[in-house]
């Protein structure tokens, strides 16, 4: 390698997601010579194949629903709501070509150098980039961040390959919208979808090999949530393993095959299945970073890799796969490349499953708080029990949270009913700040809110009840 054509810089982030474009623009702003290099995606994944264009359309189909209960609501819209594909997907790339067009701005007065295009690792802290225009450059950061995400996994499975399957991000598209729809996996994307696409008005098989959807989840949750999206007109079937996929001719049925020979069709099939990371052809051997069994980049718990002045941040590195993650993490190598000393130990990751009503977690499960040996008790309330659920007829769901019996301490929740994904924030800054459940379940909270509900929530624990409280003001 000749150095005389390497560009020396103090930042070179390979990857634009939330973690790497936020470091890249703090950093650029204050002043370091930053080279920030993604692959196709300006912003990252987040804004152009998952978060955001998912959670517009999630949006369209509470519209649905909303449009179909708006009689028992006292509102006539006259006629039967119906989807209309080219305006839904007209609003889904509104979204998201408005924040793409938002983060080039954002790139461009950050001060920072974004470059579209490939970069693989030559040599340490160096990389080749390949550029969109056909450009090569060689680049070497005095630090680098790896913050390449991760990709839609396919399960090996006979034939799958040559089936035209869709995958999280393929469906966005919206090709069309079928008749009839498999969903293999029934983890939180392939739960999300189910639902979307349920509302839409497509019949959903959804196929999980395990025996529970949401494997992460308590028993009794992922039972309920399997019991909604049964209630939305999912064919959930549990316990079924796949061994094989074929496409019948002339872009007919996809149909799966079971362990146990039986067969179930349907007009496409969305395989979600999980995500792999991003690093097979990064060259990261000649980087001296290593990488996991899973493929992986390895790091401590300051988020530094293999490698001296290497770091590596969001899905790519392993940490959990949601953007807000990935932003703490950016936050993490702000701290630590400016003299600070941040750890990912210990922190509370919440999250929410965009289902219709939506499932929301932080902190530990019953199951897991048990695993510990700890001493637990349980607080559960259905939503029905909340006034403002009652106020808007929103009343599918149940409330749980976990306590510590020796403690008094909250060790986490899970709340599946409508906007849990706004009401887990209090129970987790309750969480951060060290608060008891009586704490929470004293204040005086604003009537009519969900949020509400977690007085009604933390009060079952001293003055438990047989019949939901009525909705009294």
């Amino acid at each position: 390698m000749d150095d005389r054509n390497v560009e020396d810089v103090d930042l070179l982030v390979v990857g634009g997601g939330k973690a790497g474009k936020s470091l890249a623009m703090d950093r650029a702003k204050a002043g370091w010579n930053v080279v920030m290099v993604e692959r196709d995606k300006i912003g990252g994944t987040c804004i152009n194949v998952a978060c955001i264009p998912t959670k517009a359309l999630v949006g369209s189909a509470r519209a649905m629903t909303a449009a179909h209960r708006a009689a028992e609501m006292g509102v006539d819209i006259g006629g039967e709501p119906s989807i209309a594909l080219d305006r839904l997907r007209r609003h889904k790339e509104s979204v998201v070509d408005g924040m793409v067009a938002a983060h080039k701005k954002l790139f461009a007065d950050s001060g920072m150098d974004f470059v579209l295009g490939t970069a693989r690792f030559i040599a340490e802290r160096t990389v080749e980039i390949r550029t969109s225009s056909g450009d090569t450059r060689m680049v070497r950061g005095r630090d680098v961040v790896i913050n390449t995400g991760t990709t839609p996994s396919q399960p090996q499975l006979d034939g799958i390959a040559q089936a035209q399957i869709w995958n999280s991000e393929t469906v966005l598209r919206l090709e069309r919208l079928p008749e009839t729809m498999l969903v293999l996996g029934g983890g939180y994307i392939g739960c999300e979808f189910a639902s979307m696409f349920a509302t839409f008005g497509t019949r959903v098989t959804l196929l999980q090999g395990p025996g529970q959807l949401l494997a992460r989840e308590d028993p009794d949750v992922a039972e309920q949530v399997a019991d909604i999206l049964t209630g939305q007109g999912v064919d959930v079937r549990l316990g079924v393993r796949a061994t094989a996929v074929r496409r019948e001719p002339g872009h007919g049925d996809v149909v799966v095959t079971f362990r146990d020979g039986l067969e179930v069709r349907g007009q496409e099939l969305l395989v979600a299945t999980g995500r792999t990371p991003v690093t097979a052809d990064l060259g990261l051997k000649a980087a001296g970073v290593a990488v996991t069994d899973q493929g992986f980049v390895a790091v401590d718990d300051h988020l530094r890799t293999t490698a001296e002045q290497v770091w590596a941040a969001g899905d790519v590195a392993g940490s959990p796969q949601f953007t807000h993650a990935s932003w703490h993490d950016f936050r993490i190598l702000r701290a630590n490349l400016t003299g600070g000393d941040a750890v990912t130990t210990g922190r509370l990751v919440p999250y929410t499953v965009f289902l219709t009503p939506e499932l929301a977690r932080v902190g530990l499960t019953e199951a897991e708080a048990r695993a510990q040996g700890r001493r637990v008790r349980v607080a559960r309330i259905p939503v029905a029990a909340i006034p403002r659920a009652k106020t808007l007829h929103d009343t599918v769901g149940t409330w749980k949270a976990v306590v510590d019996a020796d403690t008094d301490q909250i060790l986490g929740a899970a709340l599946l009913g409508h906007s849990s994904g706004e009401v887990v924030s209090t129970i987790q800054v309750a969480m951060l700040g060290g608060l008891r459940y009586h704490q929470v379940r004293d204040a005086i909270l604003t009537h009519p809110t969900m949020s509400e509900g977690l007085n009604l929530l933390f009060d079952t624990l001293d003055h438990p009840v047989r019949q939901p409280p009525s909705a009294t003001s």
